[in-house]
């Protein structure tokens, strides 16, 4: 199996069973976890360490997940974090939104464990393609 404990993966959701399920379905990989309870939370833990990548729910209090994904894109610092949307939203408009705020993939709830594991492994090739050039 994969050791995938050099990326760390920012867990972005309101909804505690939601994180520890999250949580769970990557620990079997070793991925260093860090988790945010809504979007303002979300952006001062990026500001303490860039994550390589963020999993995204929408429906938040304090800020939700589309308003973080367009503060995130308008840095500089932080446009190129991968971010995976993981939310119940699951409508048409729901997810052209999240593509043209910004998000690198969509994944709707309830979250298959292999989907969201080749989601998350092809979005981190990604990035380290990207960091090579």
């Amino acid at each position: 199996m994969t050791d995938f404990s050099q990326y760390n993966i920012l867990i972005v959701d309101d909804v505690p069973l939601n994180v520890k399920l999250v949580t769970k379905m990557l620990s079997q990989f070793n991925f260093r976890v860090r988790t945010a309870a809504n979007g303002l939370a979300a952006l001062d833990a990026v500001q303490q360490e860039i994550p390589d990548l963020i999993l995204l729910d929408i429906l938040m209090p304090v800020m939700d997940g589309f308003e973080v994904l367009k503060i995130l894109r308008a840095n500089p610092r932080t446009a190129d974090i991968r971010v995976i949307i993981l939310s119940a939203l699951n409508t048409v408009d729901d997810v052209v939104k999240g593509y043209n705020l910004g998000a690198n993939d969509f994944i709707t709830k309830p979250i298959i464990l292999q989907k969201l594991v080749n989601s998350v492994d092809t979005q981190l090739q990604l990035a380290a393609r990207e960091a090579d050039r």
